[in-house]
């Protein structure tokens, strides 16, 4: 073999082992402030079990009382300044709102780690919880931040959880490495021995959707999905246990309250409020 090919595969060896190098991609710029799109907000500062200072953004609701808590999970790159933009529009309609970084993202502590972020999971919702106690609490997790939810609300045990809403958000760790070795027809023939042997799915997605607390659950996906493959979207939704719907997107990853907003903002009240009643 020679010696360019070798460099190659152990490069790509180097990228496939472990999680917290394939799945975390942190950045701690500022992407947006938000008061420049007219959001009101407060910071919030707050501690994961192993006391890693974790920071937030609180957007709080503008109608009083509020209509409950909902809590973003942000996907694997950049941090919640940019994330964000996709949640904040719920607090002008009577809902507050917690986006977070994990640690390494943003002004959060510490360095990434998949575990850590399951753990700083379950610290946004113990926080969400104490900020408005005795509100409806639903989760809203975008691509990785789907998986890191589901996660965190096991661990959590889910207290006051009125929904969960999963969006582009893929079944398997191992699956999704798969997906992504076998772009490249070097790791094509190996694919899934590479990701048997260096990735781990001890959170994998479906299995904890299997066993979720069964409260409403909408999954979004699209069938163009750029990201995660749209068949990892399905294996999730049909492994979910509980009272559950399927909203297809037209396109792109993550964009259904954003470029899609002008039908999914709605579609999302409606679910909502029909969850909290």
């Amino acid at each position: 073999m020679r010696s360019s090919t070798t460099r190659a595969l152990l490069g790509a060896l180097l990228a496939a082992c472990g999680c917290t190098n394939v799945f975390l991609q942190p950045d701690r710029r500022l992407f947006v402030r938000p008061e420049t799109v007219g959001a009101r907000w407060e910071e919030a500062r707050f501690s994961s079990a192993d006391g890693t200072p974790l920071t937030g953004l609180w957007f709080p609701a503008a109608l009083d009382p509020a209509k409950g808590t909902v809590v973003q999970f942000h996907g694997n790159a950049e941090n919640m300044t940019s994330h964000f933009l996709s949640v904040w529009w719920l607090a002008l309609e009577g809902w507050h709102v917690l986006a977070f970084d994990y640690r390494g993202y943003g002004a959060s502590g510490g360095e990434k780690d998949l575990g850590g972020a399951v753990a700083d999971g379950a610290a946004a919702l113990a926080f969400a919880r104490a900020k408005a106690p005795g509100l409806p609490l639903v989760v809203l997790g975008q691509s990785l931040g789907g998986a890191v939810a589901l996660a965190s609300l096991e661990r959590d045990g889910a207290e006051g959880l009125a929904a969960v809403v999963l969006e582009s958000t893929f079944a398997s760790y191992i699956g999704i490495a798969r997906d992504k070795l076998k772009l490249w027809w070097l790791t094509r023939p190996v694919r899934g021995p590479l990701a048997y042997a260096f990735i781990s799915d001890r959170y994998r997605p479906a299995r904890l959707a299997a066993r979720r607390k069964p409260v409403p659950l909408v999954v979004l996906h699209a069938p163009g999905d750029p990201v995660v493959p749209y068949e990892q979207g399905r294996t999730l939704f049909e492994a979910a246990l509980g009272p559950k719907e399927w909203w297809e997107i037209p396109r792109g990853h993550a964009e259904a309250f954003t470029t899609h907003g002008a039908e999914n903002r709605p579609r999302l009240l409606r679910f909502l409020d029909a969850a909290t009643r």
